[in-house]
């Protein structure tokens, strides 16, 4: 018998494996890392999510399907006594309405103001379930967009062309454009007081770089824009709503994925290799556990590819 364990009974024996079980069932669980509500043990009856971020400001959280897998799309709302802010819908309207019947759960005060921070269909396409009265927000490329021939803009739209400062019932609300990242017109929500950064689809937790309209290098610049800023707590607008500790790692960990995905087309790139055998031929590493790589991973590589001959509008 190991000289550690001379003299134990078995009572003391006992009592020890007692105070192992005590203290593993107390220990904090791990997290998985991932964007797969699945591999993270949610149902869909677990959503939608709403989370109490900071006094008075509330993240969203709501399923949609891409394919076979499902993964979040996180809206924010700052309720203050002159109204309520909502930074980015949901993606149809019955999901939106949902939402707007979420907020009302948690405050009487009306929705007021929209901030549009992406413009694809997923964000806005249940923007009419909100009041038709509420002012909305979107960087001047997104509101073409939304107002063009094709596009549905149930509100008009005030463009937002760097920053625009709002103050609601004593709550200083920044909009801010921050540079192209997954669209032409990211716009982030920014409240300085409480540090907390929406930062829509510029930020993706754990969620594979979907790029079918982005600037990938341009992006990457963003997201290092929005680490200088005094934020503790960054929301992304697709994955998980996470501690703010997890959700700055995480960022870091966003903008390593878009260097990663450029790197590699870049190789395929400098070797000749044309675009559609390139789509064949990359290799992601550890990105290919990601959520939504086998929908994303071609797009991404085509994107890059026409950064690299300079063909993006």
């Amino acid at each position: 018998m190991p000289r550690i364990l001379a003299g134990f009974t078995m009572r003391d024996m006992h009592r020890l494996l007692m105070v192992i079980a005590v203290l593993t069932a107390f220990a904090p669980q791990q997290v998985p890392r991932t964007g797969d509500p699945v591999k993270r043990g949610y149902t869909d009856a677990d959503f939608p999510r709403v989370q109490k971020l900071a006094e008075h400001v509330y993240s969203y959280e709501q399923l949609r399907s891409a394919g076979s897998e499902k993964f979040t799309t996180v809206s924010l709302f700052v309720v203050t006594t002159e109204g309520v802010l909502v930074a980015d819908g949901q993606g149809s309207m019955e999901e939106t309405q949902r939402m707007v019947g979420e907020i009302a759960r948690v405050t009487r005060h009306p929705i007021t103001h929209i901030v549009i921070g992406s413009d694809h269909g997923d964000h806005t396409a249940g923007n009419a379930a909100f009041p038709s009265t509420a002012k909305a927000f979107a960087h001047p490329t997104s509101k073409a967009i939304l107002e063009g021939p094709s596009g549905v803009a149930p509100q008009p739209i005030t463009a937002v062309q760097d920053k625009m400062t709002l103050t609601m019932g004593g709550i200083e609300i920044q909009i801010l454009f921050l540079g192209r990242a997954h669209t032409g017109g990211d716009l982030s929500v920014y409240l300085p007081k409480e540090k907390i950064l929406f930062m829509s689809e510029a930020y993706l937790n754990r969620i594979f770089p979907a790029m079918r309209s982005a600037y990938p290098s341009e992006w990457v610049a963003t997201i290092e824009k929005a680490q200088e800023l005094d934020a503790t707590t960054y929301v992304p607008g697709h994955g998980f709503v996470e501690s703010p500790a997890i959700l700055k790692e995480e960022l870091e960990m966003a903008r390593k994925a878009l260097l990663q995905v450029i790197a590699e087309a870049k190789r395929l790139h400098a070797a000749g290799i044309s675009v559609e055998e390139a789509v064949k031929q990359a290799k992601f590493g550890d990105l290919d556990a990601w959520t939504i790589r086998s929908s994303q991973a071609a797009t991404a590589i085509r994107r890059v590819y026409l950064e690299l001959d300079g063909k993006l509008r």
